[in-house]
């Protein structure tokens, strides 16, 4: 065997080994979660039944943990707080008419902190249960998972306006349903309150990242202002999209006005054009989202009564991070630039 086909050969088996490793850490660091989980919600059991049913007062909690601490030095999660967070996070799904199993093998694949968070910004179970499913299906770390409450994504999701029961399958629309959220929130961008729709469009283009954080899982950027032939007629689409679990495109159209009925019947023939000319018999129709600043539902409804494609409307919020007051005080970017030119102009010409 030569050289070099042996050290390829090598290190294809040295990469299989890795993935095999890594494979198996995942898995023990999971299971090492569970158990520690489950170790958490007992103690919070039955931290909660001495206290709640054995009056035996919170006090009991401190000298608890003093206990704990000085059995096991070399463990962490005893603290006086810790504990009162199990006693919490017990109580507060033990409320739920959901099986307790259930919920408790759910937030059992969660992180500790990830679980005191979910409880401690959740208005009710549902909404626990919706954060805590979601982090499994997205592995969202704690500071991206508390970001998402803070943008309150269990109220947005599945809220757009769209047609998906008429226009696609029964499984297939609910999942699409699900997809959609309203309002989208743009807080990573820094555009004035009346920025037109392509600075709009190339700042989200810029911050690919941050928009497919906030469009969700699946989202897979295919590019901006895709051209489409129709007729010989050339029509340009601001965002294409391809979405891995819908198995299908998504044409995104930004409108920095209130929607008009109107955009409906654009977006409509977009999605034909799309389905003409890049889905495969394999995948599914393309989806259609109309992003304006506002829009009137009762004319969102009607206008999408009767169209053949599925098409979701959506409204969008930009960050109002600097106060109005504060960013009519601030120069504009065509401000700045005519200064640094000025001051480079005069170093120069007192140089001379």
């Amino acid at each position: 065997m030569s050289l070099t086909k042996k050290h390829t050969e090598y290190i294809n088996w040295v990469n299989e080994l890795k993935t095999l490793i890594q494979r198996t850490q995942i898995k023990a660091s999971i299971l090492v979660n569970r158990e520690l989980m489950s170790l958490y919600w007992t103690i919070g059991k039955s931290i909660s039944e001495k206290v709640n049913t054995a009056n035996w007062g919170s006090s009991v909690v401190e000298e608890l943990s003093k206990d704990l601490k000085e059995e096991f030095p070399n463990q962490k999660g005893f603290s006086r707080s810790n504990l009162f967070s199990m006693k919490k996070w017990f109580e507060f799904y033990s409320q739920s008419e959901i099986d307790i199993e259930k919920i408790q093998q759910l937030v059992g694949q969660i992180p500790w902190g990830h679980n005191v968070v979910i409880i401690s910004k959740s208005k009710n179970i549902e909404e626990a249960i919706f954060y805590s499913n979601k982090t499994i299906e997205n592995n969202w770390s704690r500071s991206v998972l508390l970001h998402q409450i803070e943008l309150n994504l269990y109220e947005r999701h599945g809220k757009a306006i769209t047609n998906f029961t008429e226009t696609l399958p029964t499984p297939h629309s609910e999942l699409a349903t699900e997809t959609l959220k309203d309002p989208y929130k743009f807080d990573f961008l820094t555009l004035q309150e009346k920025a037109l729709e392509k600075d709009i469009e190339i700042q989200l283009v810029k911050h690919i990242t941050s928009f497919l954080l906030e469009l969700g899982t699946g989202f897979s950027f295919v590019g901006q202002q895709v051209p489409v032939k129709i007729d010989n007629q050339d029509f340009y689409i601001d965002l294409l999209f391809y979405h891995i679990k819908l198995k299908c495109y998504v044409v995104v159209e930004l409108k920095a006005i209130e929607f008009k009925a109107e955009f409906a019947g654009k977006m409509n023939l977009y999605l034909s054009a799309i389905d003409d000319s890049l889905k495969t018999k394999a995948e599914n129709p393309t989806i259609g989202l109309l992003l304006c600043k506002s829009k009137s539902k009762i004319i969102a409804e009607y206008a999408l009564r009767g169209m053949t494609q599925p098409i979701g409307i959506a409204e969008y919020e930009i960050s109002n991070a600097i106060p109005k007051e504060i960013k009519t005080e601030l120069p504009t970017i065509e401000e700045i630039e005519l200064a640094t030119t000025k001051a480079i102009r005069n170093a120069g010409d007192s140089n001379e």
